[in-house]
């Protein structure tokens, strides 16, 4: 998503101008390593404003994203919806020490794509978790909460003294 600074001045002369497109992302994945399965394309939109030497994008990004569940590994959709702002400065003499926050433009054009896909990576969730039922047994397991794990425990008899258990019983049943 490339914008001149021709085109800028053009549209955003009479005030601010808003703009929308459909942005491809899909190489993502592999440019990072990520859980992220799939992701194909972004929509892209919101408003540019002029102010001097600074060029303001606030935009909202709004797509899919296929992340694998964190107790299953199926695929589950997460919808992503990410509003930011970037802000571009003309002017070639912004100090370094506030690079992260105004960007120098070096050319004749703003690129918004490596700023788009670093908010998507940023704002991917760490876990996702399946709507689907979990499995709750199989061969050999089971799946159990903590809760259910204190009480089969606190039920159970240490086997080390299973059998002076059994000479209590017995004890028991003389009385």
């Amino acid at each position: 998503m490339k914008f001149t600074l021709n085109q800028i001045y053009e549209e955003s002369y009479s005030g601010p101008f808003q703009f929308k497109e459909t942005v491809d992302v899909s190489d993502i994945p592999s440019v990072i390593e990520s859980d992220i399965r799939k992701i194909s394309t972004v929509t892209v939109s919101g408003i540019c404003s002029v102010d001097g030497d600074e060029i303001i994008f606030n935009y909202s990004i709004k797509g899919e994203v296929i992340l694998p569940c964190a107790r299953t590994l199926v695929d589950v959709p997460y919808e992503l919806d990410i509003n930011t702002t970037e802000i571009f400065t003309t002017d070639l003499t912004v100090p370094l020490d506030n690079e992260d926050e105004i960007h120098s433009i070096p050319g004749e054009e703003v690129d918004l794509d490596p700023y788009i896909k670093e908010e998507i990576i940023l704002n991917i969730p760490f876990r996702v978790f399946s709507d689907e039922k979990v499995v709750e047994e199989g061969k050999g397991w089971a799946y159990f909460t903590e809760d259910e794990k204190e009480q089969t425990d606190s039920d159970k008899i240490d086997p080390r003294l299973e059998k002076l258990q059994i000479l209590l019983d017995k004890e028991d049943k003389t009385k």
